[in-house]
């Protein structure tokens, strides 16, 4: 299946960010908008409370089965929105990295945000995401 993404880097902006500054999909490509992607268990139970990294893997990993579920895969995503119900930056990043090291290469454009709380019970970590497809 050929790729849809193409990941855009500027030379002009700082090299600091840890991914590219925007990404591109042709017109023929079928977006999927995936639902903010929670730590939750299969039976609904919140994974590793009170860990940011172990959260952020979760996350991840309900992710790829969402994806896959609409044909896709973790290369096929565009964009990301990482939510951390923390104000400190150091929660942040820890949950940044996790995100960061699932998607290796394919290093799409991505938000880091700091919220005061998430929809679950002990949720400390959501990641939104968009992926693109050619059929």
């Amino acid at each position: 299946m050929p790729q849809a993404v193409t990941l855009i880097r500027s030379s002009s902006l700082s090299d600091a960010a840890e991914y590219a500054y925007a990404a591109t999909a042709p017109a023929d490509a079928r977006l999927i908008f995936l639902a903010g992607s929670c730590p939750l268990n299969e039976d609904g139970s919140t994974a590793g409370v009170g860990d940011f990294a172990a959260q952020a893997a979760k996350c991840i990993e309900n992710m790829k089965v969402a994806l896959a579920e609409a044909g896709a895969e973790i290369h096929d995503v565009i964009s990301t929105r990482v939510l951390v119900a923390s104000s400190q930056q150091s929660d942040l990043v820890t949950a940044w990295e996790v995100v960061r090291d699932a998607f290796g290469d394919h290093d799409v454009p991505s938000t880091l945000l700091g919220v005061t709380v998430l929809g679950y019970d002990n949720q400390l970590v959501e990641v939104e995401a968009v992926a693109a497809v050619i059929d």
